[in-house]
């Protein structure tokens, strides 16, 4: 508790007006890689409590007469605060229904960036939890390979002691370029990591 007060992330998303200080995850690895442009559809899988689309947002935002250039998306199970211009939409998208609501507002458009910053709820048993969060990787691939653009990126969270060789192993096959990232907010305690994938080997014709 007291390392959370004392973080400087903590204080900087409060000042910020951030949900949380995965937020500042998100923009070092776009201010390294330019990942978010003006005119893009990007997807938050997974976007509750909405700091990853509110960073978006603001990449997007600049239209006259207040919007966004481009075309933001986030699914979740859990509900959601809204943010303004972002299409949300509650439910789990392995389902028919929520797959349909997507396409609604896809119409026929690919993303060009994918965001994934699920996690699973941990069992503290370590062969359950790796193939818990090798199932939310195979979840956010398969998501991509439908909807991504040909050249389009994946940006997923996952753990360097959760699979991640496996995982790691799984982007190489699916895409041409595959790079770890490790932000400085991101918690030196913590074995979490981000893998960029960009330019789908396999991607499906719907």
């Amino acid at each position: 508790m007291h390392d959370h007060i004392n973080d400087p992330y903590v204080k900087a998303a409060k000042k910020d007006g951030y949900r949380a200080r995965a937020a500042y995850k998100l923009k070092e690895i776009d201010e390294d890689e330019k990942l978010i442009h003006s005119g893009q559809l990007i997807v938050d899988l997974g976007c509750t409590p909405g700091s990853w689309g509110q960073y978006t947002r603001r990449k997007l935002a600049g239209k006259e007469g207040g919007g966004i250039n481009g075309t933001i998306i986030g699914l979740d199970i859990l509900p959601m605060e809204p943010i303004a211009d972002m299409h949300f939409i509650q439910g789990d998208f392995r389902e028919q229904e929520i797959l349909d609501q997507l396409a609604e507002v896809l119409q026929g458009r690919k993303a060009d960036l994918v965001l994934s910053d699920m996690a699973p709820n941990l069992s503290g048993i370590a062969t359950a939890d790796a193939a818990r969060m090798e199932d939310l990787i195979d979840i956010a691939i398969e998501f991509s390979q439908h909807h991504l653009k040909p050249g389009g990126s994946l940006l997923v969270k996952c753990f360097k002691d959760m699979g991640f060789t496996q995982i790691y192993e799984k982007f190489k096959q699916e895409f041409k370029v595959v790079k770890q990232k490790k932000p400085k907010a991101s918690r030196d305690k913590s074995s979490e990591i981000f893998l960029l994938g960009r330019g789908l080997k396999h991607p499906v014709q719907n």
